[in-house]
């Protein structure tokens, strides 16, 4: 005997579906608003770290170079370095930049060798003079004088080399004199010597020294030069003693 099938295809996609594998919906639970919290932080933080990096900024801006300068004044002071050292704006000065001053060995009033590189470590003035001037010299070594007696006990500290102008008529004992007359005789070296001793100085110091019949004609010069050696500054011949005391004395605390 023959079994008979139900060829129904309604009947048979019935039983295919009750085969099938029962599917179930995912029981994880969805926050929608939980999402939007967390949107929200992510916003708050990226603009408090804006904010944050802008306060940076300016405190770096505005320390930093507060911070440049006290480092740049610890180091100049533990160097030696006085190459920020700028002259009184009233004072007629001229900027050298710093380019090593010449060296020079004279003889001065009291019949010493003195050079200039023995002042190393402190700073000199240089000028250029004769004994027998009757107008220029004399005020210039009047001011220098007034200059040191207003740096009272720093004077010592700074050294002033007075070069003669002339050779002939500049010997031993006028040096002495004009020393004594303007109360030079514990704060400067004047330094006297033959044509050819003192010519190199002249050139040196782009200075001009002509004799005439009884006086010299001569280029007016004072120069700065600093603890370093170097030629800071050319001074006018106008200026005033206040203001090149107050630049000596910085220079000497630089």
């Amino acid at each position: 005997m023959k079994l008979q099938t139900d060829n129904n295809p309604q009947e048979n996609d019935l039983l295919e579906e009750d085969r099938s594998p029962v599917r179930q919906e995912s029981t994880l639970p969805h926050h929608p608003q939980g999402s939007r919290h967390l949107r929200m932080n992510w916003r708050l933080a990226s603009r408090l770290s804006v904010i944050l990096l802008a306060i940076l900024v300016i405190l770096v801006v505005t320390i930093t170079p507060f911070a440049s300068g006290l480092i740049t004044t610890a180091f100049n002071s533990l160097t030696g370095n006085t190459s920020n050292t700028r002259p009184p704006a009233s004072l007629p000065a001229t900027d050298l930049g710093n380019q090593p001053a010449p060296n020079f060995q004279l003889t001065d009033q009291g019949g010493k060798q003195v050079s200039l590189a023995q002042f190393k470590g402190k700073p000199v003035v240089v000028t250029f003079m004769y004994t027998h001037c009757p107008d220029i010299c004399p005020l210039t070594a009047e001011h220098l004088h007034s200059t040191l007696l207003k740096m009272g006990s720093d004077a010592n500290k700074v050294g002033i080399l007075a070069v003669s102008t002339d050779p002939k008529g500049d010997d031993q004992a006028a040096a002495v004199k004009f020393t004594d007359a303007h109360n030079m005789q514990n704060y400067w070296h004047f330094l006297i010597g033959t044509q050819a001793q003192l010519s190199p100085v002249w050139s040196a110091y782009s200075v001009y020294a002509q004799q005439q019949q009884t006086t010299v004609n001569h280029t007016f010069a004072v120069y700065v030069v600093d603890k370093q050696g170097n030629n800071r500054s050319f001074i006018g011949q106008d200026f005033s003693p206040n203001d090149l005391a107050t630049y000596l004395e910085e220079l000497v605390h630089a």
